[in-house]
């Protein structure tokens, strides 16, 4: 696909990559033609990464996504101006949360419960079957991402991982899992960004383009 091409034009040593990356991107559209959901989490540098994904689906990327016309028809009907400047200037959106954000729930949970189950609970709670979860771990053993895979495989989720070139518990766990070749944690993550981005822009392609 055109965005793999660049991609791996671009960093040559993701070549490896193509084919988990085209897989992942398969699981990630299916669920979205379906009217799913991604769930995505990870630690530290990869929760920055989570909050990143759901940035780039949840509004406009690189294209323009306008509102569908029956949406925006339904919105001038309830009140003709305010549904007008809604149907102009809403993006269309692909339905994305990263299970790292939510402080009240996050820290009520992990004072009453086992803290290294928090993201297992937001699954349990907002996981549906044929959503998508998304483990990012450089390591791909982070305990807390573990648990919350092996919660999502159990609801009938997907389970896709993006992690370091190593074998791991998540590479193990994951339907696909996308190992980056590197072991250090910042090169790790260096090339993780870009693997994302591609994922972004051919799921805006297909639901916007």
């Amino acid at each position: 696909m055109k965005q793999i091409d660049l991609l791996t034009e671009r960093y040559p040593k993701l070549r490896p990559c193509e084919e988990a990356i085209l897989q992942a991107y398969e699981t990630l559209e299916q669920a979205y033609a379906q009217g799913r959901k991604l769930l995505v989490c990870g630690n530290g540098g990869s929760a920055s990464d989570s909050e990143h994904i759901v940035g780039e689906l949840m509004k406009e990327f690189k294209l323009k996504r306008k509102v569908y016309s029956g949406q925006a028809d339904a919105m001038k009907a309830i009140d003709p101006d305010m549904g007008d400047y809604l149907a102009n200037n809403l993006q269309g959106a692909l339905p994305a949360i990263a299970l790292t954000g939510h402080s009240a729930l996050s820290t009520a949970f992990m004072n009453d419960s086992e803290s290294v189950l928090v993201f297992a609970q937001q699954v349990n709670g907002y996981g549906k079957p044929g959503d998508v979860f998304l483990g990012i771990s450089t390591s791909g053993n982070s305990m807390n991402v573990i648990y919350a895979a092996i919660t999502a495989k159990a609801r009938g989720l997907k389970v896709l991982g993006l992690t370091g070139q190593r074998e791991s518990r998540l590479s193990r766990l994951a339907d696909v899992c996308i190992r980056v070749p590197e072991t250090e944690t910042y090169k790790i993550q260096e090339l993780h960004l870009p693997v994302y981005h591609c994922l972004c822009l051919m799921l805006e392609e297909r639901f916007f383009g």
